[in-house]
């Protein structure tokens, strides 16, 4: 096993926490899924979100998810002039047997334009 490190974000449509936890959610269901893991492989994960989001904590919608005994934290994104507008970013360090080259980091919607050398 190793520790590996997986990126990925999502756009929110509007700054709701019903609609931030249910991006939030699929954004953290895909990085499991397209990586073959469970949130028992997940050691930590660190939430950015755009200056312009102040309905929720990202965290707040993993645990909603049931990711309850994995140390989470959020920060607020540089506010960057011309940045993508209302971005989750997410960096989650997993145990996997995955090599680096394996690891599907996964960028939704118009997130994918965030990472276009990385995004899966």
């Amino acid at each position: 096993m190793a520790v590996r490190a997986v990126r990925g974000a999502v756009q929110l449509e509007r700054d709701e926490s019903g609609h931030m936890h249910e991006r939030v959610a699929e954004l953290l269901t895909a990085v499991l899924e397209r990586n073959g893991l469970t949130a028992d492989d997940l050691i930590s994960v660190w939430f950015t979100a755009t200056p312009d989001l102040h309905a929720d904590f990202p965290a707040a919608a993993a645990r909603k998810l049931g990711i309850v005994d994995v140390p989470l934290i959020c920060a607020q994104e540089l506010d960057v002039r011309g940045a993508m507008p209302r971005v989750i970013r997410v960096l989650a360090h997993v145990e996997c047997s995955l090599d680096k080259s394996e690891i599907a980091h996964v960028y939704l919607g118009a997130a994918a334009a965030l990472r276009k050398d990385i995004a899966q």
